[in-house]
Order: structure tokens, then C-alpha cells, then sequence
């Protein structure tokens, strides 16, 4: 499942925002997604293992008949199983709020019962060991995870209507009953009913397609006859159309809501490639009988790597005219390499998930090499890479038992972290080795399970070398080596020195490292390598050299995944810009020069930023400006504007729009004039909410009503409004979404919802944004009920809570309700906020005035006391000595404040 992104710099980030989850819904799916990973009672602190199987379970049979309308469905299961080694007299299976109706099997039942969480059947004798026996259960399903409706009644078109599963970690148990744990797998069918002028989409391949005339439904039946593991069960189903082709024999389809298949041919085309280049890489044919891919809206990771049917983000499509702004080239080839590791071998419980999502990632970054070259592998792990050493201080071992959520390892640890265990691995063993040890390791487990130690002793056993402490201290202990490297020559002996100081805490969660390093050292004499062992906190490193080196680069291959903190003589650094046959070399460069002001140093990055053969090192440049800027800096940024790749366009523009001034104002209003790339302009209009002008309003009003491809320009517009903090907003967003309501797609509205609520705080009525807002607490989108639940609490109207309160009934672990009880917590917390900075402006003058009226009256009370005082000792010259005996204190008091 590609729920991590590990490799989008800030741009990039920024444009992804913008095209494909507003800010607002990255807070929403934060919040749901906390909501999700919350602590559920006592076990949330259990160490976590695989359940015990006491049966194996031989096939699953699914016939299920969904209702569009209603967004339930009526099913029947039949699941065929052996007890392994003991009598069965107790079947036990995960089943959340299944209305389970009927339940019958080939062996007599003494009674079966629904509880909260399972099914569970009793046998009046228990079955013995190693006999088959199969169980029938009738049940119906309104689903609150797991199968998810896209209908009219959504809002979403009529003719794309469709659903879709999503199983993974421990979905599926609410729409089917199973054993739902990734250490079990069998063999499956589905059989799906649906309207006549649907298509079904299932695991395997298509058995049949028959129209039952009395109904009026056709019945599609699937068959998966090669045993894979329960959360791999797929169905997609609706309105759906395809683009098709072939590899050998092999069927290749993605399938798209009907008004989207026009932009299918961009995501899909490189899927040919990608199979016959995994299939070489890896060793393995391709193990199931068909691939395809199903673009579906709404959906809340980027892809699922469903055995035969993965399940696609449908903000993966796009039409042409974006450059290289927009490319599914890494979704596709992370799921598709799914297809052999997660699906052919699969972890045996989810602390071991970085098997599955590791190998995914890296064997995506492997076909980017393949396709673009080198330095594009180096700089897929370069950013995974950046993903691992951006996690702080973070602890947690790769493999980990200590979550209280499956969906809790679904980040670094297993994405980027996990690629760079094998990218490591693949350069100590050799490409050749590493190839065989893969291939063995899937041909030994294949259509099994796994876990760290499976891998490990393949790798062991067919290199004859130790890899314990390898994985002892990458895998099984947190963090990675953090390195301070000093460089040092020594003219007399011609000696390079390097000092090397382990700098990460040490402690029993992270270890001192033993690690393989290597230099490389270029001058007059050529290229000289030389290989050493880091294995103490300090160590000095000596080197022979014919003369004084003009170029050291450490771990010039790139293997080695470590914090690297090396800073070289300036001579060195330049030199090492201008090297072209060293990428990472030349990035690094970057980042050490944009620490310099110097004239020469806005030189080099402005022309590597022009010249550069490789684009993210023109990334690194211009971001590097950026941070230098100088107004030498800002010129060489402005020189390069004319990049034929969009990704550097995009960047150098984002860097020149970025600081507050006219000139980037300028630059803004140019870009929006003259750019053709769309994901370039709604970076444009997102950075004009710097400017809260007259002429910028209208400008933002006229991009709200604007066309543009799934509204990009208008989310860009909206976030911009929102950003102003101008209430003169309210009324066009109140009237656009109005009008627009049914035709806009779920995250311009929860945009605007957002907005609607930070607005309208600012204003004294808020009666208009409170009434639409509460409208939208019966959206049956979940995404919208939250967005407008958030947004009540930014109003910060008193008058919601009495509709906020109903949600607050709602089990501990939805969402929504968590939305509530934050919102309802702001309401009864909130101060009226001030309107303007002339409001603050105003206060803060006033409350000057009380304090200067303060002190007056507080001067007038002590001479009104010291009056009084003299008066005193004037009529009592004992009280007089009193009074001379502290005017010297008094006056000093009067001094010091």
C-alpha cells in the first residue's frame, strides 16, 4: 500500500497539495488518521504477534449484492478449513457489525453467536485434525470501513457510480467474515450482483458474466486459485470503463470512473515496461494471471496492491499539458512490485511490514534507474534518505511489536527506511548475489509468509558471511549512524587524515555501528578509493596519497544510509560542483554553498542552476538561492526562469514568488499571464494570498469560478482567500459553493468549508457561514460532515454546539466524533477574536492610555501620602525621625523599576 511519501521536496510538495489534497484535507486525513491510530484500551500497549491458527482455511467463497442506495450489502460466505493439529471445537472469525442471519456447516453446530468483534461458532463435537469441513454464513453489511460507495446520493456523478474494498491492515472483517490476519492464506472466489451495464472487478480471473432476467442483476464471478492472503481480497465495482493491453499472455487493464478514462492512457502506459523489467530484475515471472488497476474516487492512500486488482488513487490521472509536474511512473511501479513481494510472499504479522512496503519502494526507485538512468536510482534514495534522517529523534526499530494500530507502521520505518536495508544490501553482496539471493528467497516462500529472519538466512546462507549485526543494529535497533567527518592533509607525510566521531546517543534502543565506509580521492593522480570499517565512537582514518587531493568524497557509491556531517575547505566544495560525474557529490556541493553570501558562490549555484545536467541537482540550486538571498542571489534566480523541465520551472518560479515584495508580486501576476503548465499557475495564485489588494482580490475572485482540471485553480484560490484572512471573501465562497455544490469534487468543498470557518470568525454576524456549515453536518461524506464539524469550531459561534453534541454519542474510535469533541472543546475555550490589525492597533493604544491614567492616579496617591506624611511629622517629631531615616531608601525605590 503506497500510504508514505517519502519523496517530494518542498515544491513538489507544495504543487501536490494544491493538485491533489487541499490543505484542508491534509488536516482532515490527520485527523482521521489519529483518530484511527488512537489507543483502544488496555491492549494498546501489548507487544503485538501473529494470532495462532488453529485451522487452515483452504478457500473463501463471497457472494455479495450490493445496494447502491442504501450502501449496504447482502452476502453469503463459504469457507472451507482443516483443523492443523488439535480438534476444532470452537471456529472463531473477525466480523465487525455483521448482521449475520443464518450460519449452517457440513459438521453439526451446537450454536454459533455475534459478538462485537467476532463470529463464533460452537460444534456439537469437535472436528478432527486434518479434516475438511466447510461453514455457511448469511449476513448483511452497512459498512463504516473496509467497502466504500461512491453514489449520486454523494454527491459523486451517476455515471461514474461505483464501489471499493480496501483491506488492508484489518478493513475487510467489517463487509465479510474471515480470519483476518496476514498469516493465513487460501484460495477465493467472488461472485458480485449488480445492475446490467456494470462492471465487477475481482481477484484472479473472470470465471463467468450472467444476467438473471428475474432481477435484472448480473452476476460476475471471479476465481483466485492461487492462495493469497485475506487483506488481498478486492472488489470494484459501478460505471467503470477501461484502457487494455498485454504482456506475453498476460492481461493488463485500468479501469477508471466512465468520465475519466479519457486521462487513463498517462497513468497506464508504462505498465508494460515496468512487468518486463521486474521480471528480469527480480528472477521471478510474474505469478498471477492477470494485472489490473482500478483508479477509483476518493480514496484514502495513494494505491493498494490487491493480488491482481490493485486499487489506485484516481488523483493518479491526469491529462496531458502538466510536463513532468504529474507522473503515476512511482505509484504504478511501487504497486505492481507488490505484486511479488506483499502478495507472492507476505509478511507474517505487520511488525515485519517493511518486507512488503520496503521492497516496494525500492524496487520502485530500481525501475526509475532502469528507465532514466542512475542518478535518477541515486536520487530516489537520496530522498529516502531525507525521509528516514527528517524523523528526529525517533527510536523505534524497523521491526517493531509495540503499536496498538497496524496502520502505526505504515511510515518511515517501512517505506524509505526499509528500501535503504536493501539498497545497503545490494552493495555489499553485488548486484549478481543480491539478484540470486531475491530470487531464492520468493522462490523458496512463495505463496507463504515471511519474516526478517526468512530473508536473512537466504542471504547468509548463499553469501557464507554474517549479517547479524547488520540487521541487529539497521533492523531490529533504531536510528542509523550519525557521522562528523574532519579532513585533514598532512604535506610532509602525504597523509589524509579523516576523524570519525559516532555522534547518535548510544543506549539499549540505538547502537554504536559497525559499518562498512568508503573514500574516494580525485587530484593530479586521478581517482584513488580507498575501504575502511567504522566500528568505534572515534577513529582516526590515515591515507597515502601521491599529492594533496582537490576532491574527497565520502561514501562516493552512495550505500551507505547514515547522517553525514562533512564539511570541506571551500576550494573542494567547488571543485566537487563541477564534477559531472557525480551527482550526489554535486548536490551536497549545493547544500554547503548556500551556507556562503559570497559572490562566488551565487556564481556557481546560479550556473549550476542553468547548466546542471540533472535536475534535482537545478532543484538544489535554486532552493539554495533561496536561502542565500542576496540580491545578487535573487538575479541569478531571475536569469534562470527559462527551464525546459517543469519540475525546475516550478521551483525557480516558487523561490522568486516566495519572499514579500513587488518583484515577487510581479513574478506572480507574470507567471499567471504567461505559464501554460497548470500545476505552475495554481502555485501562482496560491502564492498571491501574500498581497491583500484590491486588484489581487478581484484576481482570486475571477480563479474561483475558473475551469480548470478537478478544480485545481479554484482549490488554489480558495487556499489563498483563506490565507488573507479577509471576511470580504465570505459571501463569493458562499455564493460559488452554493452554486457549485454538486459539481464540485470533495476536496474544493471541504477547501471551502474551511475557509467558510476561518472567515467567518473574523466578522461579528455569523449567521450565514454557521447556517450553511450546519446544513453540511448531515453531508452523508464523512470527509464533509468533518470538515464542516472542524470548521463550527474555527467559527467560533456558540450558537453549533447544540448540533455538535449529537455527534459526541458516536463510538470512541470514529473520526467524526473525535472532530466534535475538539470542536465543541474550542467553542467553550474561544475568545472573540479581533477583527483587523487596526483593531489590535487600537487596543493596544488604548490599553497605553489606561496605563498612562494609571500612573498619573498613582503619582497623585503618593503625593497625596507624602502629604499627608509631612503633615504628620510636622505635628509628632518623633514620627519625623522615622520619615528622614527611610527618604533615602524611599527615594531609591522611586528609581528602579
Amino acid at each position: 500500500m503506497n500510504a508514505f511519501i517519502p519523496r517530494l521536496n518542498a515544491a513538489a510538495l507544495l504543487a501536490f497539495s494544491i493538485a491533489s489534497l487541499s490543505a484542508a484535507e491534509l488536516r482532515d486525513e490527520h485527523e482521521r488518521s489519529a483518530a484511527l491510530l488512537a489507543p483502544k484500551g488496555e491492549g494498546a500497549a501489548r507487544r503485538q504477534y501473529a494470532p495462532s491458527r488453529e485451522v487452515d482455511i483452504l478457500h473463501l467463497k463471497l457472494d455479495v449484492t450490493p445496494d447502491f442506495r442504501l450502501r449496504s450489502i447482502q452476502g453469503t460466505a463459504v469457507m472451507t478449513f482443516k483443523p492443523i493439529a488439535m480438534p476444532l471445537a470452537e471456529f472463531k472469525l473477525d466480523a465487525v457489525k455483521l448482521r449475520v442471519s443464518d450460519v449452517s456447516s457440513t459438521e453439526t453446530l451446537l450454536g454459533w453467536q455475534v459478538t462485537e468483534t467476532q463470529l463464533v461458532l460452537t460444534f456439537q463435537t469437535p472436528i478432527a485434525a486434518g479434516n475438511e469441513a466447510s461453514v455457511t454464513i448469511r449476513y448483511a453489511a452497512t459498512p463504516e470501513a473496509g467497502l466504500y460507495f461512491r453514489t449520486p446520493e454523494l454527491g459523486y456523478p451517476a455515471e461514474d457510480e461505483h464501489l471499493w474494498s480496501q483491506g488492508e491492515p484489518t478493513e475487510s472483517r467489517q463487509w465479510f467474515p474471515s480470519f483476518d490476519s496476514p498469516n493465513e492464506k487460501f484460495t477465493s472466489e467472488m461472485i458480485c450482483r449488480v445492475p446490467d451495464g456494470m462492471v465487477v472487478l475481482s481477484n484472479g480471473r473472470q470465471m463467468s458474466s450472467d444476467l438473471d432476467p428475474a432481477t435484472g442483476l448480473r452476476a460476475f464471478r471471479w476465481l483466485q486459485d492461487k492462495p493469497h492472503s485475506n487483506y488481498l481480497i478486492a472488489l470494484v465495482a459501478g460505471r467503470l470503463k477501461s484502457v487494455e493491453a498485454k504482456h506475453r499472455d498476460i492481461p493488463l487493464a485500468l479501469y477508471c470512473p466512465a468520465s475519466q478514462v479519457a486521462f487513463a492512457k498517462n497513468t497506464f502506459e508504462g505498465t508494460q515496461d515496468m512487468m518486463a523489467f521486474f521480471e528480469e530484475e527480480i528472477g521471478v515471472p510474474y505469478p498471477w494471471d492477470k494485472y489490473y488497476q482500478a483508479a477509483v474516487s476518493d480514496y484514502h492512500w495513494g494505491g493498494m496492491e490487491n493480488t491482481t486488482l490493485t486499487v489506485l488513487n484516481e488523483t493518479t490521472l491526469h491529462p496531458d499539458g502538466y510536463e513532468t509536474l504529474r507522473s503515476s511512473e512511482g505509484l504504478v511501479a511501487h504497486e505492481l512490485a507488490h505484486q511479488w513481494f506483499g502478495d507472492l510472499v507476505t509478511c507474517k504479522d505487520w511488525s515485519h511490514l517493511w518486507l512488503n512496503e520496503g521492497f516496494a519502494t525500492y524496487y520502485d526507485a530500481l525501475y526509475e534507474g532502469h528507465k532514466h538512468g542512475r542518478d535518477h536510482l541515486l536520487y530516489a534514495m537520496r530522498q529516502n534518505a531525507e525521509g528516514v534522517l527528517n524523523a528526529g529523534d525517533d527510536r523505534t526499530p524497523i521491526v517493531y511489536r509495540g503499536f496498538a494500530h497496524p496502520e502505526e507502521q505504515f511510515g518511515y520505518r517501512a517505506y524509505p527506511k526499509g528500501a535503504w536495508i536493501l539498497h545497503m544490501l545490494r552493495n555489499q553482496l553485488g548486484e549478481p548475489l543480491y539478484r540470486k539471493c531475491v530470487q531464492t528467497y520468493l522462490e523458496r516462500h512463495k505463496f507463504g509468509n515471511v519474516d526478517t529472519e526468512d530473508l536473512a538466512r537466504v542471504i547468509e546462507e548463499l553469501s557464507g558471511r554474517s549479517f547479524d549485526a547488520f540487521f541487529d543494529q539497521y533492523v531490529y535497533h533504531g536510528q542509523q549512524p550519525d557521522l562528523k567527518i574532519r579532513y585533514q592533509w598532512m604535506e610532509r607525510e602525504k597523509l589524509v587524515k579523516l576523524s570519525i566521531v559516532q555522534q547518535q546517543t548510544v543506549s539499549d534502543e540505538v547502537l554504536l555501528f559497525t559499518v562498512p565506509a568508503k573514500a574516494r580521492f580525485k587530484g593530479k593522480f586521478g581517482t584513488i578509493d580507498r575501504e575502511f570499517q567504522i566500528h568505534e565512537k572515534s577513529e582516526d582514518f590515515s591515507f597515502t596519497l601521491p599529492s594533496a587531493p582537490e576532491i574527497v568524497r565520502f561514501d562516493p557509491d552512495y550505500a551507505l544510509l547514515a547522517k553525514v556531517s562533512f564539511d570541506l575547505p571551500g576550494p573542494m566544495v567547488r571543485a566537487q560542483l563541477g564534477d559531472a560525474s557525480d551527482m550526489i557529490g554535486r548536490l551536497l556541493a549545493t547544500q554547503q554553498l548556500s551556507h556562503d553570501h559570497d559572490d562566488d558562490a551565487v556564481r556557481l549555484l546560479g550556473k549550476a542552476l542553468k547548466s546542471d545536467s540533472f535536475y534535482g541537482v537545478r532543484l538544489a540550486a535554486s532552493r539554495a538561492l533561496r536561502q542565500i538571498d542576496t540580491p545578487a542571489a535573487r538575479d541569478a534566480l531571475a536569469a534562470a526562469v527559462a527551464q525546459e523541465d517543469a519540475r525546475v520551472r516550478q521551483q525557480v518560479l516558487s523561490d522568486l514568488m516566495e519572499p514579500y515584495s513587488e518583484a515577487s508580486l510581479g513574478r506572480a501576476l507574470e507567471t499567471l499571464k504567461n505559464e501554460k503548465n497548470p500545476d505552475i499557475v495554481a502555485t501562482a495564485i496560491y502564492r498571491l494570498q501574500a498581497y491583500a489588494r484590491p486588484e489581487i482580490h478581484a484576481i482570486l475572485l475571477r480563479y474561483l469560478e475558473a475551469d480548470s482540471y478537478r478544480g485545481q485553480w479554484t482549490q488554489a484560490a480558495l487556499e489563498a482567500m483563506e490565507g488573507q484572512q479577509d471576511p470580504g471573501y465570505l459571501e463569493p465562497i458562499l455564493a460559488a459553493v452554493r452554486a457549485h455544490e454538486s459539481q464540485w469534487r470533495t476536496s474544493l468543498r471541504v477547501q471551502a468549508i474551511s475557509a467558510l470557518g476561518s472567515l467567518g470568525r473574523l466578522q461579528e454576524n455569523k449567521d450565514g457561514p454557521r447556517d450553511y456549515l450546519m446544513k453540511q453536518l448531515d453531508d452523508p461524506r464523512d470527509r464533509v460532515q468533518r470538515a464542516a464539524i472542524r470548521s463550527l469550531g474555527t467559527l467560533g459561534d456558540p450558537k453549533a454546539l447544540g448540533a455538535l453534541q449529537r455527534f459526541t454519542t458516536l463510538a470512541k474510535a470514529n473520526p467524526v466524533r473525535s472532530a466534535a469533541e475538539k470542536s465543541i472543546s474550542d467553542l467553550r475555550a474561544a475568545k472573540r477574536p479581533t477583527v483587523e490589525f487596526g483593531d489590535v492597533r487600537n487596543e493596544v493604544l488604548s490599553l497605553q492610555q489606561e496605563n498612562k491614567d494609571l500612573r498619573r492616579d498613582l503619582d497623585a496617591l503618593k503625593k497625596k501620602l507624602e502629604s499627608m506624611s509631612e503633615i504628620r511629622s510636622a505635628a509628632d517629631p518623633a514620627e519625623a525621625k522615622k520619615g528622614a531615616a527611610k527618604k533615602p531608601g524611599a527615594a531609591a525605590s522611586k528609581g528602579t523599576r
